[in-house]
């Protein structure tokens, strides 16, 4: 069994879409980051980052508690657990430098564009020019190497396509435009052939099953944002 610890965001949906396309059995265990549940010690043992997606594996190799967290460790973890989404072993360099590539980039700089244009002060228009422009360029390398092939590696649909999806799903979020993948027709086409995948459905259902909290108060910025406050008055807080 696998424990999936979660919030209704592009990282933790990677992970969904994992589990959901190989059918491993598993319980989604709700983290609402905006009350803070992230910081609880229990979770912290569980991911001492402090963040969403995390996993535990009743039935791992370290045990009956092996632990998993960053959702590309995640998504390596599941694939070599059940020998699916890998390719073939010929793809392997590509799967590990593409996996990489949305690690260190398109996902940071897709979040940071998020932040940036939802959550931080007004003005900061160097930050938003920033974020934006990298992920543009990020989409663009992704684009042209998609124009003439279906799959990011290899010829099947691999745990590359999972975490790229996971973050383009949320592209007009990112970019603040209704349609904005209009403007990387292989990419477009690339998240039209992923959404009709039935898992995909089943992913998105998940993610509106539990009531988050959605309110942007005090209490959410301080749990969301916490480097964004003086110790002191986190520790008065705590």
């Amino acid at each position: 069994m696998i424990r999936f610890y979660f919030h209704p965001t592009p990282n933790p949906a990677k992970i969904a879409l994992m589990l959901e396309e190989t059918g491993l059995p598993y319980e989604a265990i709700p983290v609402d980051t905006r009350k803070g549940d992230q910081h609880d010690p229990a979770f912290l043992a569980i991911n001492p980052n402090g963040k969403v997606p995390a996993i535990i594996d009743t039935e791992g190799p370290a045990g009956p508690a092996t632990r998993v967290f960053d959702s590309n460790a995640i998504l390596l973890y599941l694939a070599e657990k059940t020998g699916q989404y890998l390719g073939t072993p010929a793809d392997r360099p590509e799967l590990l430098s593409w996996l990489m590539f949305i690690a260190s980039g398109l996902g940071p700089f897709s979040g940071q564009a998020v932040h940036f244009q939802h959550a931080a002060p007004a003005g900061l228009d160097y930050a938003v020019n920033r974020y934006t422009r990298e992920v543009e360029r990020h989409y663009t390398v992704l684009d042209q190497h998609l124009t003439d092939r279906r799959y990011i590696v290899g010829d099947t649909f691999t745990i590359a396509d999972m975490s790229a999806w996971g973050w383009l799903e949320r592209a007009p979020r990112v970019l603040k435009e209704d349609y904005p993948l209009e403007r990387w027709p292989a990419l477009d086409r690339f998240m039209h052939d992923i959404n009709a995948r039935p898992a995909v459905s089943r992913v998105q259902s998940l993610m509106k099953r539990h009531a988050f909290k959605t309110d942007m108060d005090d209490q959410a910025q301080r749990a969301l944002f916490p480097s964004n406050f003086p110790i002191h008055n986190q520790e008065q807080r705590s």
